[in-house]
């Protein structure tokens, strides 16, 4: 299985409007905009990398941790910022994945993403190539494909989904937990007039 999850992520409710993001550029931007993408209780001890240059590329260490945790910042040249973190099984999935090269799935795989993803809306009201914003998730691999095929394909509903990455077939069930929309009114609110 490969997890372009970290590049595909969805499932939750609220249509996205266009949006013109900062992107996080220096190593303290990066390593800010990756602790976003956690709970603390994960974020605190976790490793944070930088994305490599290339999809064979290293990874950078931007701050070193003692968990089995790694968080992410936003994909570079990706049109939104979706951090992740990622326990050690799913990290090496999307690596590999990212990479083209084979992978395969011996145990279940977790991460985190609290600021979300987007992804395509397929919904009856939505403007050709518009994104659907999927609120914050968790995103599961699993060895067990065929218990994954039950679910739907569509992040853009709002329920639990799955879906794999661009070169790859294997499925991950993305899970959202808080609707995207309740998270953007909530944000709106917080911000000053």
């Amino acid at each position: 299985m490969k997890l372009t999850t970290f590049l595909i992520l969805a499932g939750l409710a609220a249509q996205a409007q266009p949006v013109t993001e900062k992107r996080p550029t220096t190593d303290a931007e990066k390593i800010a905009d990756a602790l976003r993408a956690g709970p603390a209780f994960i974020t605190k001890d976790a490793t944070i990398l930088d994305w490599p240059s290339t999809p064979t590329g290293e990874y950078k260490v931007l701050r070193a941790g003692t968990s089995e945790w790694t968080c992410l910042p936003a994909v570079p040249g990706y049109p939104h910022d979706e951090p992740g973190c990622f326990e050690r099984f799913l990290l090496k999935w999307i690596q590999d994945g990212l990479a083209e090269r084979v992978s395969h799935i011996d145990s279940l795989g977790i991460a985190y993403m609290y600021v979300g993803a987007y992804v395509p809306d397929k919904s009856d009201h939505a403007t050709p190539g518009s994104d659907f914003h999927v609120g914050p998730h968790v995103m599961i691999i699993s060895p067990h494909q065929d218990e994954l095929q039950r679910f739907s394909h569509d992040g853009s509903t709002g329920m639990p989904y799955v879906t794999h990455l661009p070169h790859g077939t294997d499925l991950f069930l993305a899970m959202p937990f808080h609707q995207a929309d309740e998270m953007m009114q909530a944000h709106e609110a917080s911000q000053p007039q």
